[in-house]
């Protein structure tokens, strides 16, 4: 029996919460990682479909399948994602100096600043708790097909999840790994907040709060991101909405 609209939703919320998170003992203090893989898909499921936007040569080569350091990601079916949240250069709304990342988390949209007044956009999906932290910092470490290591204390909820522990060497990288194609580790004042910038194959998360995730971005845009970022570059986290 086909998949409705609505169970497929709800069913990817569910993973969403299982998938990929950040929990906070409160704003101003580091977050705890708290991101699990989501389970082996028992057959295709049916993608819900929000949007039917144009397609055209220059999105579909942006969006495509591609191989990356031996990994396979699939293409992006971006037609179905408000096109607002493309990867796209926009007049930059930040005020920031050149080479700073800027999250705004209300309207789910990474931006990395260009010289010259524009900006780099991205569509991102915001964890749940990822709502909690605000400030600047700096992205201290990147990673390309970082392996995923759960905390202990998650491991102590889910014994099933050893198999990925620190002293194990950590979930193998791969698309089905929480952190995606690359992640960007943010420090504050010189500590790891635990905030992290990733990749995520659920392309149908962006735009979204559905996600239990930090700031997750598609493959294709993490790597086009992690490309562009400067060493060291500045990040400003942001709970409050910019004028777009």
């Amino acid at each position: 029996m086909p998949m409705s609209r609505r169970a497929f939703v709800l069913g990817a919320v569910a993973v969403n919460v299982l998938s990929a998170g950040c929990a906070a003992t409160g704003r101003g203090q580091r977050l705890q990682a708290s991101l699990e893989p989501p389970p082996v898909p028992q057959g295709a499921a049916v993608e819900p479909v929000a949007f039917d936007a144009p397609r055209t040569p220059e999105l579909d080569a942006r969006y495509a399948a591609i191989v990356d350091g031996g990994h396979e990601i699939p293409a992006v079916p971006y037609w179905k994602i408000d096109p607002k949240f493309y990867r796209q250069q926009v007049p930059d709304p930040t005020g920031e100096a050149p080479g700073t990342v800027v999250v705004d988390t209300p309207n789910r949209f990474l931006y990395l600043v260009e010289e010259g007044g524009t900006a780099m956009r991205y569509g991102v999906g915001i964890g749940r708790v990822g709502f909690t932290w605000e400030g600047r910092g700096i992205i201290h470490w990147r990673q390309h097909w970082p392996r995923w290591k759960p905390p202990s204390d998650m491991i102590a909820r889910k014994p099933e999840l050893e198999v990925y522990s620190v002293e194990n060497g950590g979930m193998e990288p791969g698309v089905s790994n929480p952190l995606g194609a690359r992640a960007l580790y943010i420090h504050q004042n010189g500590e790891d907040t635990l905030y992290r910038l990733h990749g995520s194959p659920e392309w149908w998360t962006m735009g979204t709060a559905a996600s239990s995730g930090c700031v997750r971005l598609v493959n294709q845009d993490v790597i086009d991101l992690y490309e562009r970022v400067p060493y060291h570059a500045p990040i400003l986290v942001r709970q409050t909405a910019l004028s777009v």
